[in-house]
């Protein structure tokens, strides 16, 4: 891997935090202010392995990672997707040693923020603290909703839920465009993350083409039907608890909009 040094931070973190909270002119300039340097991570490499000892917070500012754990079989789990503008583990600083490893899955660009610089920033930025709050209860939300989706749902669901839930994280901070958006994941990462064979994850994308609900090319994935294949696997967006997300449902429920003053 190399460093390099870098303009002012893409703008994807700021994007994710204001999801969850809106921000100042000076919370931005203290999140850009974050990150003096961009490392660039080749795909397929670990940025941190199971047994190493952690120091600093990884942020994801381009491409896409996982957290995964090897079985002494050589079978891997995956239990994360990391997206443009996620943390890796924001309080990881606190592990003696990594339980589990982090890799990219395409190339990215990440950078490590020593602690000291999260805990200046938590201590003169509430609404910045709060939004963080708000990712490491969402990160604990997806990770109960994939649970769910391995123990309850059919195959054909499970990744069809997948490929919902990316495409909400990435039109968060600005990744999709007309319900397209990059999917780098082979089909092993896919039976890898969802308990699946590489069989079953290929028979389930060519029942999901049949149906018209995505397209699948050249690593670019299309959801045709948004609300169809939502439907098609119950997804139900609650878990992610993004603010559109979270107006939505107020605006659905006639009492709670009047007491919000909607």
């Amino acid at each position: 891997t190399t460093l390099r040094r870098c303009d002012p931070m893409q703008d994807a973190l700021i994007r994710k935090l204001e999801s969850f909270e809106e921000l100042s002119d000076a919370d931005r300039a203290a999140l850009r202010a974050f990150v003096p340097r961009v490392r660039n991570v080749p795909a397929r490499t670990d940025i941190i392995a199971e047994g190493d000892v952690p120091g600093d917070v990884h942020l994801i500012l381009d491409g896409y990672a996982c957290r995964y754990k090897m079985l002494p079989d050589g079978q891997r789990q995956i239990m994360a997707f990391f997206v443009p503008g996620d943390f890796c583990d924001l309080n990881v600083f606190i592990l003696d040693e990594m339980d589990h490893s982090i890799g990219t899955v395409s190339p990215c660009k990440t950078v490590e923020i020593p602690r000291q610089a999260i805990e200046e920033i938590t201590a003169h930025h509430p609404q910045v603290t709060r939004a963080l709050m708000w990712c490491a209860l969402v990160d604990g939300a997806i990770l109960r909703e994939w649970l769910v989706n391995i123990g309850s749902r059919q195959a054909d669901q499970r990744i069809a839920h997948l490929f919902c839930e990316l495409l909400l994280r990435l039109e968060a901070v600005g990744r999709v465009t007309d319900n397209s958006y990059a999917f780098p994941f082979t089909q092993t990462d896919v039976a890898d993350t969802m308990g699946l064979s590489d069989v079953q994850v290929s028979r389930t994308l060519r029942e999901l083409r049949a149906l018209g609900l995505i397209h699948l090319k050249h690593r670019v994935l299309t959801i045709l039907d948004v609300d169809q294949l939502k439907a098609y696997c119950g997804f139900n967006p609650n878990y992610l608890h993004l603010r559109n997300a979270r107006w939505s449902s107020r605006r659905q429920v006639p009492w709670l909009s009047s007491v919000q003053g909607g």
